[in-house]
């Protein structure tokens, strides 16, 4: 049966437009707990961002592409259950974290990425999530969700992330690489540092840091080498996080009136294995999630899991 459904991936992506140059992308992922269980409604329970991408026309000499990129994104977070009231028995803060960013990515000719990005938003009621939780458990007929009184409360949101990306291996035949992965983020919502290794296996020979969907970096005009490619792969992807501050289990420290708050966890391990591929105009992904627990007396230590769904759509 697994063979089977390779083939057919294999088969499917096989029909996208090749040969072909694409200078905008429109994203949509979507993180839920739900995708991963039908039962599990915790913790990080969901997260949406609609991303608009697009080529710059300005670049250095060094850069084989500038690719700028906008973003909306809302982030949900819950106790152990949603339906908990009694404060006492809330595990973890409700919040949610709603925000607006622009980003920078710099792809240079020695396989290298460095972006940058900033984020402004709020969290707390102002950010929806209880509402929007309302709508997805009304679409599935789940229990209402209780206890979001109990939420972070509302603060200005403002954070700044980094990432530097390189290809540290790949093989002759193009059917298996790996590419060292760090993240710095700073800010009123997230301070932390990661580093980590995105590994792919191709179902086809692989494309380049600079060309593929992996990395968002799929888009090409007439001052780039690179066309529009098929492409079918698994990836995985570990990752180690260090930790110091978290507004969504801490509390902003721009309000300090929230009711319930955590301790964070200082060092978490994150895990994503998962598969992309190419159909036409479309890019397809599905992703496993699994983290070590970002904050300490949950009433479930070993960890949590999500998945993830990513659909992108090249324009011209």
């Amino acid at each position: 049966m697994k063979y089977f459904i390779l083939t057919i991936i294999v088969f499917v992506s096989s029909y996208t437009i090749a040969q072909e140059k694409f200078t905008k992308e429109i994203s949509l992922v979507t993180d839920n707990d739900l995708y991963v269980s039908a039962h599990r409604d915790r913790y990080y329970t969901s997260g949406i961002f609609l991303t608009y991408r697009y080529l710059s026309k300005n670049k250095k000499p060094s850069l084989e592409k500038r690719i700028l990129e906008w973003q909306i994104g809302q982030e949900m977070y819950t106790p152990y259950k949603t339906t908990v009231e009694d404060v006492n028995d809330q595990d973890r803060p409700f919040a949610g974290y709603l925000y607006g960013s622009f980003g920078i990515k710099r792809i240079y000719k020695n396989n290298q990425i460095f972006k940058t990005s900033a984020q402004i938003g709020v969290i707390g009621t102002n950010s929806y999530a209880e509402e929007l939780q309302e709508f997805i458990h009304d679409i599935y007929g789940f229990k209402k969700a209780v206890g979001w009184k109990y939420q972070i409360k509302n603060a200005f949101a403002l954070n700044f992330n980094a990432e530097y990306l390189k290809t540290i291996l790949e093989t002759t035949d193009n059917n298996f690489d790996i590419t060292w992965v760090n993240n710095l983020n700073l800010g009123t919502v997230y301070t932390n540092i990661s580093t980590g290794f995105y590994s792919r296996i191709g179902l086809k020979p692989l494309q380049k840091l600079a060309n593929s969907i992996a990395f968002n970096t799929n888009l090409n005009n007439n001052q780039t080498d690179y066309y529009r490619e098929v492409e079918s792969f698994f990836f995985i992807k570990p990752m180690l996080r260090y930790a110091t501050y978290d507004a969504t289990l801490q509390g902003s420290f721009l309000n300090k009136t929230s009711p319930i708050t955590n301790a964070l966890k200082p060092i978490v391990f994150d895990i994503e294995l998962g598969l992309k591929f190419t159909v036409n105009r479309l890019n397809f992904g599905y992703s496993f999630n699994y983290n070590t627990s970002k904050s300490k007396d949950l009433r479930y230590t070993y960890g949590h899991k999500y998945g993830s769904i990513a659909i992108n759509y090249l324009l011209r």
